[in-house]
């Protein structure tokens, strides 16, 4: 990075001391880098390392700092901010940090990415950009060095537990207490300056009992706020007591720990039993994300009790508000994951963890249904069913469930993996993930919502195995396939395809659509590589499945996919018979537009073998049966194709008839059904469309 002087933008309402730390870092930024005073200037962004342990302020402060310099104007792109530990401790894949990133930008990589292409993706969508990458909880050395962007005009700024070996040039700037005149400032938020006043030496008692970590202050001032009769000496008597009351053998992870757990149990201990009950379930929110609508489900207890206590939480300093105060949304500390996680354990059966999960899940369904019912028309069934819903469940218009949607993407998607990592809850499971794709496809559409619906649908894959659904596994196989073909990823999408008709015919279906579909989409995969000989073979067995169910629509359209197949193979006896097959089987199943198409495909096999007058007569009979059907675009379509057979054999003036004819049939109104495309023999089948979860 350039040698710049970094100015501090200004302090923000609330934060307190880090003076020291503060400046480290911004000399750390000033600072020429090895590779710098060396004279090879490194290509790739500039890493600081804000090191503690949770509970030390370490992401407040590096929040405070990466404000100050996009503040200051050094960075116009902003703060890209994504976490790299989940709350139970599991590392975050590479891959989920960088599309967290890319979202944050704007941007998305392609559906069913692994992590390295994920990364290259951010890395090439930073180059043009100057941000801060604030990365929360990094877990390993080798977990940042995947996300740091290549281009000097980014900066990383990195929150971890300690030094991370392996990352060149880093010198972490290490965070611990407050100092006391901060530690003493920020009880006196919650004790008010006369407590404070009274009692200085209780106060100094109190930040020191709390071993001035910020996250223990904060809970503490939140007790001494909540009562206000008490003096500073009783939270300091309470405190040092924790050791031997009713939490004893809760023990912190850490000696360092241990302030922050007489801390919390400070305030755990004053709460009413419904209050504290609502907190120790907390840690199995999705995510960390709490809203009204989860800790009601978690709790069992009204929306509207659960929205105040909520905001109790964070009053305490037991929760952080995530986004604008009035969204109503929260996040668990990380610093307190652990310790309400004993809490639970100590308090709760499994099963009652469990019903608490079900219930937190199901509410989440409904709400997403609703989600996706609010975009049907009026009057259709899933509107009848949205109005029956009581009110808090309901979106008012399909713009509060779009919102809605978007804000909770990260706790929904998180929502799913822990209902399937889970596997005691397997069929609530795969109704959230289908719930989840519904409402995704709904208000995005299939091509936007492809990055988030590829890892639901593995998800769907891995209940599917896990309890031996071959109809489940087959759908998830083809879902896969899909995504996996339209991202050019064609050995995979046969791979998943043949998988995928593996299971579907150890489903025994007699009328098979699985089956069907699968063969149809390998033939497909062969013939978008080029493989245009196995590609009819495969539509050939998905022909002798449709005659033994008797679908003569289905025979038709896959004689025509082996008629063009064989037409593009050069095989034009074959291709001939293939698409006289599909006309035969129109014209007894009364399709007139497909029997034009057919013709049409007879017609562009007499052309490319050189027989000018067959490909002549063809169209004509062709454009005579579209005129009868009435069908106005493939009438114009067939127009379209001999006036370019006419120009391929120098007949310029009957062209420009067509050509004129096919201009008018265009630009009449009301013209009737669309056809598909232009003619059989190029393209006008559609591909076979998505089967149902």
């Amino acid at each position: 990075m350039t040698e710049q002087t970094v100015t501090p933008g200004p302090r923000r309402p609330g934060f307190l001391g880090r003076h020291r730390e503060l400046s480290i870092l911004r000399a750390d930024v000033e600072r020429a880098g090895l590779d710098t005073l060396a004279g090879r200037p490194a290509a790739r962004g500039r890493v600081l390392l804000v090191a503690g342990r949770p509970g030390t302020g370490r992401t407040t402060l590096a929040e405070e700092f990466a404000a100050g310099l996009s503040a200051g104007g050094d960075y116009p792109d902003g703060v890209l901010r994504a976490r790299l530990t989940d709350p139970d401790g599991t590392p975050v894949p590479a891959g989920r940090a960088a599309r967290a990133l890319l979202a944050a930008l704007g941007a998305d990589g392609p559906p069913g990415s692994g992590d390295d292409e994920l990364t290259d993706v951010l890395r090439d969508a930073l180059q043009e950009r100057r941000a801060v990458l604030l990365l929360d909880d990094v877990a390993t050395a080798e977990q940042l060095a995947d996300l740091i962007p290549d281009t000097r005009h980014c900066l990383v700024l990195a929150v971890a537990r300690g030094p991370l070996t392996g990352i060149p040039d880093v010198r972490p700037c290490t965070v611990g207490g407050l100092d006391r005149p901060a530690a003493v400032a920020l009880l006196e938020r919650g004790a008010g300056d006369v407590r404070v006043t009274v009692d200085p030496g209780a106060t100094e008692s109190l930040a020191e009992t709390c071993g001035c970590l910020p996250a223990a202050l904060a809970l503490a001032a939140g007790w001494l706020a909540a009562h206000p009769e008490a003096a500073v000496a009783d939270a300091v008597r309470r405190m040092r007591a924790a050791a031997a009351d009713d939490f004893a053998d809760l023990a912190a992870p850490d000696a360092a720990d241990e302030p922050l757990r007489r801390a919390l149990l400070l305030v755990y201990a004053s709460l009413p039993a419904p209050a504290a009950r609502m907190l120790r379930l907390l840690p199995l929110a999705p995510a960390g994300l709490v809203d009204a609508h989860t800790a009601a489900a978690l709790a069992g207890c009204p929306l509207d009790a659960a929205r105040d206590l909520l905001a109790d939480f964070a009053a305490y300093g037991l929760l952080r508000p995530d986004g604008p105060p009035d969204q109503g949304r929260y996040l668990v500390p990380g610093c307190l994951d652990p310790l309400l996680r004993a809490l639970l354990d100590a308090a709760e059966k499994p099963s009652e963890a469990l019903l608490a999960t079900a219930r937190m899940l199901e509410r989440t369904v409904r709400l997403l249904r609703a989600c996706q019912a609010v975009t049907e028309p009026v009057g259709s069934p899933a509107r009848a069913w949205l109005a029956g819903l009581p009110g808090p469940l309901r979106f008012g218009h399909r713009a509060a469930a779009a919102h809605w949607l978007a804000t909770r993407q990260p706790a929904l998607l998180a929502a799913a993996r822990l209902a399937v990592a889970d596997g005691r809850l397997d069929t609530l499971a795969r109704r959230l993930v289908s719930a989840l794709s519904r409402a995704l496809i709904a208000h995005r559409g299939a091509e936007a919502a492809a990055p988030e619906l590829y890892p639901l649908h593995e998800l769907v894959l891995d209940v599917a195995e896990r309890n031996d659904l071959p109809r489940e596994r087959a759908a998830a196989l083809l879902n896969l396939g899909d995504l996996d073909a339209r991202t050019g990823r064609l050995t995979e999408a046969l791979d998943r395809y043949r998988a995928a008709l593996e299971a579907a015919r150890s489903e025994r279906d007699p009328e098979q659509p699985t089956v069907s579909r699968a063969l149809e989409s390998i033939a497909g995969t062969y013939g978008e590589l080029g493989d245009w000989q196995r590609a009819a073979d495969w539509y050939g067995r998905a022909v002798a499945l449709a005659q033994s169910r008797g679908d003569l629509a289905a025979q038709a359209r896959l004689h025509g996919r082996i008629g063009a197949a064989l037409t593009r193979d050069g095989q034009w006896p074959e291709a001939l018979r293939a698409w006289r097959a599909a006309g035969a089987a129109h014209r007894r199943n009364g399709d007139l537009p497909g029997q034009a198409r057919a013709l049409a495909g007879t017609a562009r096999v007499h052309e490319c073998a050189g027989r000018a007058e067959e490909a002549q007569r063809a169209g004509a009979e062709a454009l005579r049966l579209a005129e009868r059907s009435g069908d106005r675009r493939l009438q114009a379509a067939l127009r379209l194709e001999l006036a370019d057979c006419a120009e391929r054999q120098g007949r310029a003036a009957v062209a420009a008839v067509h050509r004129q004819a096919a201009g008018r049939l265009l630009d009449r109104p009301g013209s009737g059904p669309e056809s598909s495309a232009t003619t059989e023999g190029h393209t006008y089948e559609t591909e076979p469309a998505s089967a149902e979860e």
